[in-house]
């Protein structure tokens, strides 16, 4: 089987006329959040600073605590405001409270927890809609663990670990669609993903696949460009040129074949270009 070479890439949440779309941030989990945030800041940063409005989405997480404890990180970091919202069930997904607390955000972080509590509590909602429309307007949208595995259309579910991809080694679903070419896996070093990622790749190796480690996110702009921030590094898989994937003949978890493949691994201050498909070392 051979697959066509593709270097075109699909923008995100399409720009608003007279707008620049945000950033999109996925996180790799366990991002350091008092010494040396360097993630959190950035994103901070982005977002105005100290006059910043920081919304988060703790849905992912059934702790009670854990949006009171990102209103208490985000508030030591400076901003202006932050909020959490109570986003339980589908219903609460629609409640015009919560629209209008999204609609005032200079950015919008989803927590860490379980990535299909996510996507069914909030997938296809108003608020799900809400938070495309608003990163389309120029809002930064990050998400750290299940936050980031949402982001993409194809949303990693779960799967197996190890280095070997095989048939039944990755379960997908659908994502929030801020990022259309990439499928993105976190935990991604620390947790042995490399062979679930090579396998969903194996489906449509139209997508680039990017692994994320912990404390390491990538910084995804309006011009397709993304630059690694964090402690660890970003694992890039390009199936551009790949020649050959045994997927469509496989079963009952046969391992895979995936003939030429690119593997990129990207450390702190890298940028990967997702339209032409192409890596860059750290800025002089």
């Amino acid at each position: 089987m051979v697959y066509l070479k593709i270097r075109k890439t699909v923008s995100p949440s399409p720009d608003k006329q007279g707008h620049t779309r945000g950033y999109v941030i996925p996180i790799g989990g366990a991002e350091e959040r008092a010494n040396s945030p360097s993630i959190l800041e950035k994103f901070v940063s982005l977002c105005g600073g100290d006059s910043a409005h920081i919304v988060i989405i703790p849905t992912a997480s059934v702790l009670e605590d854990t949006g009171d404890r990102y209103v208490e990180i985000f508030r030591n970091l400076g901003v202006k405001s932050a909020v959490s919202l109570t986003i339980n069930d589908r219903a609460d997904a629609g409640r015009q409270v919560h629209l209008d607390e999204i609609a005032k955000a200079d950015g919008i972080f989803m927590t860490g927890g379980n990535q299909l509590r996510l996507s069914t509590i909030l997938g296809g909602t108003d608020i799900a809609q809400k938070i495309r429309k608003m990163n389309a307007m120029g809002v930064h949208v990050a998400g750290t663990s299940a936050g980031a595995a949402i982001m993409p259309q194809h949303m990693i579910a779960g799967g197996s670990m190890g280095n070997t991809p095989s048939n039944d080694g990755v379960n997908l679903a659908p994502g929030l669609g801020l990022v259309n070419t990439l499928l993105i896996d976190q935990h991604f070093s620390q947790r042995d993903r490399i062979g679930r990622l090579l396998t969903a790749i194996s489906y449509n190796p139209y997508m680039v696949g990017v692994g994320i480690d912990e404390d390491t996110s990538i910084f995804i702009d309006s011009d397709q460009r993304f630059e690694v921030v964090g402690s660890g590094t970003v694992t890039v898989i390009d199936p551009s040129d790949l020649s050959y994937t045994s997927m469509s003949k496989a079963s009952g978890g046969d391992t895979l074949s995936l003939l030429d493949l690119k593997l990129h691994v990207l450390s702190v201050g890298c940028q990967f270009d997702m339209g032409q498909r192409k890596p860059y070392p750290p800025p002089e």
